[in-house]
């Protein structure tokens, strides 16, 4: 593939390539576990067994790594379980900076689960760089970022951020879910890795579940090393059909999320003036704390936003169960428009407000759009 910078192009022809043999232009899912080895015993075809590689899941991790600029990509069976790799490769008793606002799938893997392996982590408001300043003077092995944030939708100044960890002797690393490479670029702005949950944007259509390491170009070599390491022993890896499924919808991304994100902007717009809406969390509005920054590292506002009702946790249930159109459901990043009352799902002691909605914005028309949501509100 001849060199290009517009992503458009190269969400559609990284990692693929006409069939030498056939000829054809889509590729073929490869369902082997096992790969047969030249007569001397060599592996002249590069691929040995599944789990450690495959065809599939080659083309995927090469065309993941030219989207978000990286050095090398790493597929995983689910976004957590690349979260969990990145939490494996640090040394026990490592302490870890998170935002204080964040998915709170996260959240529990480190506390419950990698706390008890000793990983100590704090929570912080990354939107302000005084307290993440104080917070990395004790030593810090890991900043985690993730921005546009889950469920609150801040906004988290990557490059800042990516200055201040590295000073600090800190791996960072960047979940661009919800961005995608598409609408921010992470290791551009200093981070060096981004993750992803491939199941969102990237797959697009609610029906493949995936993860992803994108490592950039001066990730110490040996965190690199353990990542992959861990990929291949621990085996958390997504099978060839799944990857021939993320690789065939990657090239539709762009498409999508320029249309998905221009609805949202339209109906975060709508929302913030509906007199039964306390608050809307969508980085594309100029009254949202993050614009300014927003503006500087995001293409667009993003296709994701939330917003709060007026009124407690049983007026946001109602409203979420008023809905017509959109469907009730965890996740986002499909075709399908999703609204879910996320405190419920994350529990008592997660920070986020009672009265708060998760918007994940499809591809239906936008007037079909305004009238549920109107119908819902009331």
């Amino acid at each position: 593939m001849k060199k290009s910078a517009h992503l458009d192009t190269l969400a559609v022809h990284a990692g693929r390539a006409v069939d030498p043999t056939t000829g054809a232009v889509a590729a073929s899912p490869v369902l082997a576990t096992t790969f047969e080895r030249d007569a001397d015993g060599a592996m002249s075809r590069g691929f040995v067994y599944s789990r450690t590689e495959s065809p599939n899941r080659a083309a995927l991790e090469t065309a993941l790594a030219t989207l978000e600029g990286g050095r090398e990509a790493l597929a995983f069976a689910s976004g957590q379980a690349a979260t969990a790799a990145v939490l494996q490769a640090l040394a026990p008793g490592a302490r870890v900076v998170f935002p204080d606002d964040i998915y709170h799938g996260t959240r529990h893997l480190v506390k419950q689960e990698f706390g008890r392996w000793g990983i100590v982590a704090d929570f912080v408001d990354f939107s302000d760089l005084t307290a993440v300043t104080k917070a990395l003077a004790q030593p810090t092995a890991l900043v985690w970022i993730e921005t546009p944030s889950n469920p609150r939708l801040k906004i988290a100044d990557i490059a800042a951020l990516a200055l201040l960890g590295r000073a600090a002797g800190a791996l960072v690393v960047a979940d661009n879910t919800w961005a995608t490479p598409l609408l921010t670029q992470p290791l551009a702005l200093g981070a060096h890795i981004a993750m992803h949950s491939t199941t969102k944007y990237i797959g697009g259509h609610s029906d493949v579940l995936g993860g992803a390491l994108i490592v950039g170009h001066d990730c110490p070599p040996e965190t690199a090393a353990r990542l992959r390491s861990w990929q291949k022993l621990g085996g958390a890896v997504p099978a060839p059909f799944d990857c021939w499924l993320l690789l065939r919808s990657l090239a539709t991304m762009p498409v999508r999320l320029r249309a998905q994100s221009a609805t949202a902007a339209k109906l975060a717009g709508f929302l913030a003036a509906h007199p039964r809406v306390e608050r809307v969390n969508y980085p594309g509005l100029a009254t949202h704390p993050g614009h300014a920054i927003a503006q500087r590292q995001m293409a667009s506002g993003g296709a994701m936003l939330s917003f709060e009702v007026r009124g407690d946790l049983a007026a946001a249930r109602a409203v979420a169960g008023r809905v017509q159109l959109i469907t009730r459901a965890t996740s986002l990043g499909g075709v399908e428009s999703l609204l879910e009352h996320r405190k419920p799902i994350e529990g008592a002691d997660s920070p986020t407000p009672d009265n708060l909605l998760r918007l994940s914005v499809g591809l239906e028309h936008i007037d079909d759009l305004i009238a549920d949501l109107q119908h819902a509100l009331g």
